[in-house]
């Protein structure tokens, strides 16, 4: 047996490292060139995906020309490794049959973009394959082909006695952050999704959008509970004490132990914006359930003001956490653990104002998902280290295939205005595209993502599949087995 293999089979959790030039080495068998200059990975202790939903390059670009009259990632950095991916699924399903996928490909799209509106995918597969390392068809939540039951990153982290948390700015049941933990052979089973996250899972922190007692702009207003499990389980969840086992249609339910001390473990449910901001504060709660004061979106599904049509024209709507703040809040839980954590945000309204090729809403979204990377990396930077932490900031697709005014027929660039001004551009679908998409690698291990990147395109330069992502990770944390 190989050391690389002796290494992986023992499972070296933390603070391993191994000689980068031997990975590939071993992977490819020419181990016979143990000569050549080493390349150390380390491997990290802490690592968080961010995700903007929908966010292609031009969604990124046209936010950084308003916001500061550049391109410049002014809040992702220059330092970061930067690369292209592609997120298309495994099966295409058409009216009549199911078609395996034949990826992204560079000639023919170079050739006539407009390809780029067929064979895309959606946030389930996307998200599944993020967290899986597996492409599998559009819908499917932890999933496979074949619909076998994936192995995600979430479970990775437990299993390895880390800390594991979700944090999105639409429904906490929606596709992205159900395909990091769940398992459904649908996205739209959100009341079965959600209860797997509270039952089934061994999450730390679970915070996202979809409170029922609260409308569109923050109001009291019945709405449909279906994204936190249904009524009775919301009901029992809002309990001021906390619970471990629940009673819903006459089935007894119990939530998992986190900490491997053999008790279940109660979430503690925040709504309000103060409770959030409490978290940021020192000794927060072991487990937290976070469902602001809304229904679906954080900001995105607010009212329009009359006549508005620039970005931040209509007044937010008060006493709502930003995502900026929920993910501070999520930071100081999981970090409590001294083994680390995994953690996923979503700025998943990105792409809902994409749908409605809504431009102003989209630069809302992309900024409120830029300022929370800004967090994060200012936490890592005081709370931790870029020796510890890794830090991956992408998007599941693009939607809307936004693109300049010219036309789209082929790759013109947006036009900058300045800053304060939208740049002129637009929307040529109301849909996902197959297009690739920013990705965004800083910390331990990152310089892994340069060998997966084997695959060039003229406009984006070198580019990941989706599915490499948790390929990597169970690399780096010992998991290689966990791949197959």
């Amino acid at each position: 047996m190989s050391v690389f293999k002796h290494c992986i089979k023992n499972g070296i959790m933390e603070k391993w490292k191994y000689n980068f030039l031997f990975v590939v080495l071993a992977l490819s068998g020419l181990s016979n060139l143990i000569n050549a200059q080493p390349v150390v990975i380390e491997s990290p202790k802490n690592i968080i995906i961010m995700i903007g939903d929908g966010m292609g390059f031009n969604h990124l670009k046209s936010t950084e020309y308003y916001l500061y009259g550049i391109d410049s990632c002014v809040l992702i950095g220059k330092d970061f490794v930067r690369l292209a991916q592609a997120t298309y699924p495994a099966i295409v399903e058409t009216k009549t049959d199911r078609v395996y996928n034949s990826g992204y490909n560079v000639e023919a799209v170079n050739k006539n973009p407009q390809s780029l509106n067929s064979g895309y995918t959606d946030s389930g597969a996307a998200a599944t394959a993020m967290a899986t390392g597996k492409k599998t068809y559009k819908g499917a939540i932890g999933m496979g082909v074949e619909n076998d039951t994936l192995f995600n990153l979430v479970e990775m982290a437990k299993m390895l006695g880390k800390s594991a948390g979700l944090v999105t700015s639409v429904p906490v049941s929606d596709a992205t952050p159900a395909g990091f933990v769940a398992h459904s052979k649908s996205r739209g089973t959100n009341e079965e999704i959600f209860k797997q996250m509270i039952f089934n899972s061994r999450l730390d922190v679970l915070m996202g959008c979809g409170n029922p007692d609260y409308g569109k702009n923050g109001e009291l207003q019945k709405m449909n509970a279906k994204y936190v499990g249904g009524d009775s389980l919301w009901k029992q969840l809002k309990n001021p004490i906390p619970q471990t086992f629940f009673n819903i249609d006459g089935s007894k339910f119990t939530v998992k132990d986190i900490d491997n001390d053999e008790k279940p473990d109660a979430w503690k449910v925040i709504q309000d914006s103060a409770a959030f901001a409490s978290l940021t504060k020192s000794n927060p709660p072991k487990r937290i359930l976070g469902i602001p004061e809304v229904y679906a979106t954080l900001q995105q599904e607010r009212s329009l003001k009359e006549g508005d049509t620039l970005p931040f024209e209509t007044p937010f709507t008060k006493g709502l956490p930003t995502l900026k703040l929920m993910t501070e809040g999520a930071l100081n839980v999981l970090h409590t653990n001294q083994k680390g954590f995994f953690l996923m945000v979503e700025g998943g309204a990105i792409d809902w104002a994409s749908h409605s090729n809504q431009t102003g809403r989209m630069i809302e979204e992309t900024t409120d998902f830029l300022h929370a990377i800004e967090k994060v990396v200012e936490w890592v930077n005081t709370n931790s280290s870029w020796h510890e932490t890794m830090l991956i900031v992408t998007a599941d697709h693009e939607c809307g295939f936004l693109w300049a005014e010219e036309g789209n027929d082929k790759f013109n660039p947006i036009i900058n205005e300045g800053k304060g001004k939208v740049p002129k551009m637009k929307w040529y679908s109301k849909n996902h595209t197959n297009s690739l998409v920013p990705f965004f690698v800083k910390g331990a291990g990152s310089n892994l993502f340069k060998l997966f990147a084997d695959e060039y395109d003229p406009n984006y330069g070198y580019f990941i599949q989706n599915t490499e992502i948790a390929q990597a990770v169970f690399l780096l944390w010992g998991s290689f087995e966990k791949m197959r």
